[in-house]
């Protein structure tokens, strides 16, 4: 188990990207639930796979939505009023029995063959 921003994991839960370290959070907690290193591609999916055993885990978060846009203070202070009413930390943990997909084989089922470049190293 393992302690993330309530940003980062309404990111997940809402679909909105409120983390406020951008991206590099929902990478962490996304990888961090499956246990693999998660590809931008892949966020998506993996998102939607972490949801649910978010809200089984904290189900107090089932009713936070966040359908209105708003502006960036107005994003911050509703966050702000989330964290108020959670706390600011959550404690996570992983998936069990996630099996994930290989990166590059999701990717050439996403947007075919003829797009996929591989690129190989020599050691």
């Amino acid at each position: 188990m393992r302690e993330f921003g309530l940003d980062a994991i309404l990111s997940v839960t809402t679909g909105r990207l409120l983390s406020r370290r951008h991206m590099d959070g929902i990478y962490e907690i996304l990888s961090y639930m499956t246990g693999t290193s998660v590809f931008t591609h892949q966020l998506p999916r993996v998102a939607d796979e972490c949801k649910p055993e978010i809200l089984r885990q904290h189900p107090q978060l089932s009713d936070v939505q966040l359908t209105r846009t708003l502006s960036e203070n107005a994003l911050m202070s509703w966050l702000e009023d989330q964290e108020s009413r959670f706390g600011k930390t959550l404690p996570i943990q992983p998936l069990r029995g996630y099996v994930g997909q290989d990166p590059i084989e999701e990717l050439v089922d996403k947007v075919g063959p003829d797009r996929v470049i591989p690129v190989v190293v020599d050691e």
